[in-house]
């Protein structure tokens, strides 16, 4: 309530809290205010909605209840730069060519982001929080920004609200109550919020860092991860058995008691976030403009929690890719739990789509905007790419190929390094590598030759040749 009240005070003007709610319009056509909430390694599961009993998120379920939510979403590359990346231009990190250490982002992708494109149309257009995309004065793509993560020693706390210096999760909800308080009803708005929670702040002891208001929540022992045994850790390659998932795990679950702080701070930091949700949600409520407002959610990759005696991402496994996401449209007030696999390059094509612009050809996601009018028509994915092109020896570089059934993966640089070939159906946790059995050659075959075919289609899409290879 501290921080409503301070919202009060910056604001212009008080009446524009109660103002009544309009529907804007943009050549004739109803648009409603679109607000897209990215968090910052959040997987699929740390969400009370997906089944987790051990998690507090209330805002994130109460979402997921009243909206679309999609059970099996999935990034395309599981590393934030470049999925990131991929979220702005609805494009494969294969097209764009954008991870660490490439440069800037060509601006002839950065041109056909939906923020630039959606700006270009109309909508005034925000960002506060982490873009984690290099581009040259990315403020400029953006009528009202900050751009920031966690910065150096200080981490998480070195904003201030009013002279206080609060947790970058509660600076990043403030700007956020205070751009919608003061937006004007003449226009609609995008604005893009992206936490850098719950990401540990790797250079310190402690890894998390939350908010005194979260400090009470998790006070009993958390369950251990699944595949904990040494047997899942040394089915993998060597080079990943050695590899920054192997580092991180040691800084963070190596002993019951770290496991305990970790897992804990992890979720501390989710439901800080979840707080500022229901903010923002409430503040749109008392301004009139929440039945107009549509809130698109998820997370920007997996994360491993101990499984396989790991952390981080980066990786193949379902632990890497899958992430929350959930679509809340208050025009369509029908909930719905999506099973069809969708992918972060559909925000970029959703968004678009919802706002009444068409969308770029280039693009390579769907609209998710049919679902909420219960629209039968799914992306109709029957085999997807999944990449991880940043090649350090640290990350082994890695690509997959998932169907309904089957997920096929492979390690671009090691020699003498077995693909991998799992029944999703009847081993979902993806623990018996069935690529070496000659019973299974023909689906081998199949799923590599697809691998290369999309591998191939993607590549041949890249606007510029540019980019960096890797």
């Amino acid at each position: 309530m501290r921080l409503i009240a301070l919202l009060r005070k910056s604001a212009p003007t008080v009446a524009v809290l109660l103002s009544p709610a309009l529907h804007h319009t943009i050549n004739g056509k109803s648009n409603p205010n679109i607000i897209f909430i990215l968090t910052d390694d959040q997987r699929w599961d740390a969400l009370g909605y997906a089944g987790n009993k051990d998690i507090c998120t209330p805002a994130m379920d109460k979402l997921a209840s009243e909206g679309i939510y999609f059970k099996n979403a999935f990034v395309t590359t599981p590393i934030s730069a470049a999925s990131r990346a991929s979220i702005l231009t609805g494009m494969y990190e294969r097209t764009h060519g954008y991870t660490f250490e490439t440069g800037n982002l060509p601006k002839v992708y950065m041109d056909l982001s939906y923020p630039v494109v959606i700006r270009n149309h109309g909508y005034k257009t925000a960002f506060f929080g982490k873009l984690g995309v290099d581009y040259g004065h990315p403020e400029s793509l953006f009528e009202n920004a900050e751009i920031f993560d966690r910065k150096g020693k200080r981490g998480y706390y070195y904003k201030t609200i009013n002279g206080d210096t609060v947790h970058l999760t509660k600076y990043t909800g403030y700007l956020a109550q205070k751009f919608i308080s003061e937006a004007s009803n003449d226009q609609p708005f995008c604005l893009s919020i992206s936490f850098s929670a719950p990401h540990a702040h790797d250079p310190a002891p402690e890894q998390y860092f939350w908010d005194k208001e979260v400090d009470d929540l998790y006070q009993g022992i958390m369950p251990p991860p699944e595949l904990a045994d040494d047997k899942y850790f040394f089915a993998l390659p060597q080079e990943v058995r050695n590899g920054y998932n192997r580092v991180r795990w040691m800084w963070r679950y190596d002993t019951p008691e770290k496991y305990q702080h970790n897992i804990k701070g992890y979720y501390k930091m989710i439901s800080e976030v979840d707080n500022e949700i229901s903010k923002i949600r409430e503040l749109l409520e008392k301004k009139g403009i929440a039945d107009n407002t549509v809130i698109i959610f998820m997370g920007d990759n997996g994360f491993f929690l101990g499984e396989r005696q790991l952390a981080g991402k980066w990786l193949m496994y379902d632990n890497s890719l899958r992430v929350p996401m959930i679509m809340y449209d208050p025009r369509e007030k029908q909930h719905q739990c999506i099973s069809e696999p969708v992918l972060n390059i559909d925000i970029a094509a959703t968004i678009l789509d919802l706002a009444s612009v068409s969308i770029p050809e280039s693009y390579q996601g769907k609209s998710l905007y049919g679902y909420t009018k219960q629209n039968t028509v799914s992306p109709e994915r029957k085999a997807i790419l999944f990449e991880h092109l940043w090649n350090i020896p640290e990350i082994p570089s890695s690509e997959a190929i998932r169907t309904e059934q089957w997920k096929y993966i492979r390690y671009r640089f090691l020699e003498n390094t077995p693909e991998e070939l799992y029944d999703l159906e009847n081993d979902p946790l993806e623990t018996k590598n069935l690529a070496l059995n000659p019973a299974y050659g023909n689906i081998l075959l199949s799923l590599r030759n697809e691998c290369n075919s999309q591998i191939l289609k993607y590549r041949s899409a890249r606007l510029v040749e540019s980019v960096k290879t890797h």
